[in-house]
């Protein structure tokens, strides 16, 4: 009876001391003001918050690989762009640089050709002016180098064309068509493309050279016998063109003379 007793006793005591701390944690937690669950549960609170975290630090880690990835794309968007720049920069320094060399390549041709047409223009000597388009130059032309042969005759006898006609006589300058012997063997050394007749060599030698000995015969349009390669040639003379090897024969108030059919040119 005793022993039950104390059992009891005890049984009251601990539950007294239980209900003691229960009414200490909730006046704890009225001064603190700390919700009930943050005292009782403070475990399972903590638990709670640590499997909360888990998904954040996830979240947070996505996130810093994704902001990663975006630098990445951007930083290549950055450097393609770098690249285009300096593609099209190249580029246009190029055309700039082909453009200036048409430009310059342009400038010389047009001042070579307004040197040669200055040349041509401004005789080498004053006293030697171009006559019919003929210039007197210091060199002879290479381009278009041929020969023709002319024999005159006046009142049956052969007039022979003197030597030296159109070559100044310092030597300074020739004009395309000149005689370097009195052989009747007109050197044409010309511009290619050129148009010669004999009256731009007859013209040189009436107007430049009228001392070497100029027929006068040679302005009168009557009484000439013309022949061009041994065959008759009816109509004005002055026109007969010049052409590589050209026979021709002039025979004024000359009366059976024979054309020249042939001519030894020992090479020309």
């Amino acid at each position: 009876m005793i022993q039950l007793s104390k059992v009891l006793s005890a049984i009251v005591q601990r539950a007294l001391n239980l209900t003691f701390c229960e009414g200490l944690l909730d006046m704890v937690a009225k001064v603190y003001k700390i919700p009930d669950t943050d005292v009782t549960s403070d475990a399972l609170n903590d638990r709670n918050t640590r499997l909360k975290r888990i998904p954040e630090r996830e979240v947070e880690t996505m996130s810093k690989q994704s902001t990663r990835q975006q630098s990445r794309q951007e930083r290549r968007r950055e450097e393609q762009r770098r690249h285009e720049e300096e593609r099209q920069r190249a580029a246009r320094r190029k055309r700039i640089t082909t453009v200036g060399l048409v430009a310059v390549g342009v400038l010389v041709v047009v001042g070579l050709v307004y040197f040669v047409i200055v040349q041509r223009q401004t005789p080498t000597n004053a006293a030697y002016p171009p006559i019919d388009n003929v210039s007197c130059d210091s060199l002879e032309h290479s381009d278009f180098h041929i020969h023709a042969h002319v024999t005159i005759y006046i009142g049956g006898n052969k007039v022979p064309i003197p030597a030296q006609v159109g070559i100044a006589p310092d030597g300074s300058c020739l004009y395309w068509l000149h005689t370097h012997s009195d052989d009747g063997v007109i050197h044409i050394e010309a511009p290619k493309g050129l148009s010669i007749t004999l009256k731009n060599f007859l013209d040189i030698w009436e107007q430049r050279f009228q001392q070497l000995g100029y027929p006068s015969q040679l302005a009168q349009s009557g009484g000439w016998q013309v022949y061009v390669n041994g065959k008759p040639f009816t109509g004005d003379f002055h026109t007969i063109p010049l052409q590589a090897h050209t026979l021709i024969t002039l025979a004024y108030n000359s009366p059976g003379v024979q054309p020249d059919i042939n001519y030894n040119w020992n090479g020309l």
